[in-house]
């Protein structure tokens, strides 16, 4: 590769629009313009967006004889996903620590948010490579602001299995926490997900749907989990796009003597498990006394 660029040797963490164009920062154009290599997902969905801002990835040409002849083509803009990582992360900071800077891009959105990139980031780390975010959109935290949900404490939790079983059990653990709860699901699996979220979760736990956000056919919803399990189901628009679910956490203040109030969680786990080995995981997740739902169990089971 020639000559280093302007802006100092480092790997920056770029994000870029959700959907809408008009939330590209110059900051990131700035820096996309300079870099010498730009490492992203699907480097033809990054073509249209960098074409779009006028951002140049043929760049110069290359004197690496291992780098694919795509690369060699097209050969600042270097695809960079997990099925090639391993080759392509100790390039990529070889070139860094050579003097030139590198910029990691994802699809939409802010890079690393359920998106590869973190084996990146932690060997430029270990080389004693800067780092530098140069920031943006995300859509976790897009559908956060606009869920009218608590957003003191959250977790983002993202994709969730895409088996039912590992997903249930997964929401299972999920059960008690107290704090919002951030999602991404896939349209195929979006109602699949909320039927076993109102299952577990229990029905009237609050919820906001978002999908495609910022874009133009945008959907903010809020509403109960067993309402929009319907919401969706009757309109085939909500089971397309980029979707965000933001579930409120459980409300332990309330109710907080009543066992009933896991009666979801319980018959759930009475599906895998005997009574005994019930209580005892169901005393793990919720902080119950296992005695107590011990008999709560064989109430349930009784019905």
């Amino acid at each position: 590769m020639s000559t280093p660029t302007a802006i100092p040797p480092c790997l920056y963490i770029v994000a870029t629009p959700i959907g809408n164009l008009s939330d590209m920062t110059p900051h990131a154009i700035d820096v996309l313009k300079q870099v010498a290599i730009i490492a992203c997902e699907d480097t033809r969905t990054s073509g249209k967006l960098l074409s779009h801002f006028g951002i140049d990835t043929k760049g110069s040409a290359s004197d690496d004889t291992e780098t694919t002849e795509k690369q060699k083509g097209h050969n600042k803009l270097w695809a960079y996903h997990e099925h090639n990582s391993a080759i392509q992360t100790p390039k990529i900071i070889e070139m860094i620590q050579q003097g030139h800077s590198v910029a990691l891009i994802s699809d939409a959105g802010t890079p690393l948010v359920s998106d590869p990139g973190y084996q990146l980031v932690q060997a430029a780390h270990a080389a004693g490579v800067t780092v530098s975010p140069v920031v943006g959109a995300s859509a976790a935290i897009a559908a956060l602001s606009v869920a009218g949900l608590p957003s003191d404490r959250f977790s983002f939790i993202g994709f969730l299995p895409a088996k039912t079983h590992g997903r249930q059990k997964q929401l299972t653990a999920l059960h008690s926490h107290t704090e919002t709860l951030i999602f991404y699901e896939a349209p195929h699996r979006i109602i699949a997900s909320l039927e076993d979220m109102a299952t577990i979760f229990g029905a009237d736990r609050e919820v906001t749907f978002c999908r495609e956000l910022t874009k133009t056919f945008e959907t903010v919803h809020k509403s109960t989990l067993g309402k929009l399990v319907e919401f969706v189901k009757a309109d085939d628009n909500q089971q397309r796009g980029e979707i965000v679910v933001v579930v409120a956490g459980v409300n332990m203040a309330q109710n907080s003597d009543d066992i009933s109030i896991h009666d979801k969680l319980l018959q759930r786990l009475l599906e895998d498990l005997s009574v005994k080995k019930a209580a005892a995981l169901g005393a793990d997740i919720t902080g119950v006394k296992k005695n107590a739902l011990y008999q709560r169990l064989l109430e349930l089971q009784s019905k």
